[in-house]
């Protein structure tokens, strides 16, 4: 479910670098760290919004819960050491 929340997004917005976690390894509770410089000049919301709108399809059936945060590019060069995970 991973890969597949991962592509989603990709194809949403293809220049993202997306990161795609299951921490609970329950296969329906994910987090998605996204970066774009498609979010550049977007509200937090608007920026939510783009990505969660790829995924509704996902929600219906297979996704209980994703937390989501996004970062343009800039703001994840100063953030990025908060998520060692992603890199």
């Amino acid at each position: 479910m991973v890969t597949t929340i991962k592509s989603i997004i990709l194809n949403a917005i293809p220049d993202a670098t997306v990161f795609v976690l299951d921490p609970q390894n329950d296969g329906v509770h994910f987090e998605a760290l996204v970066i774009s410089d498609s979010f550049t000049g977007l509200s937090l919301v608007k920026q939510h919004q783009l990505v969660m709108n790829s995924l509704k399809e996902e929600f219906k059936e297979r996704v209980h819960a994703l937390a989501l945060k996004t970062f343009t590019p800039a703001k994840w060069e100063t953030a990025k050491s908060n998520y060692p995970l992603a890199h």
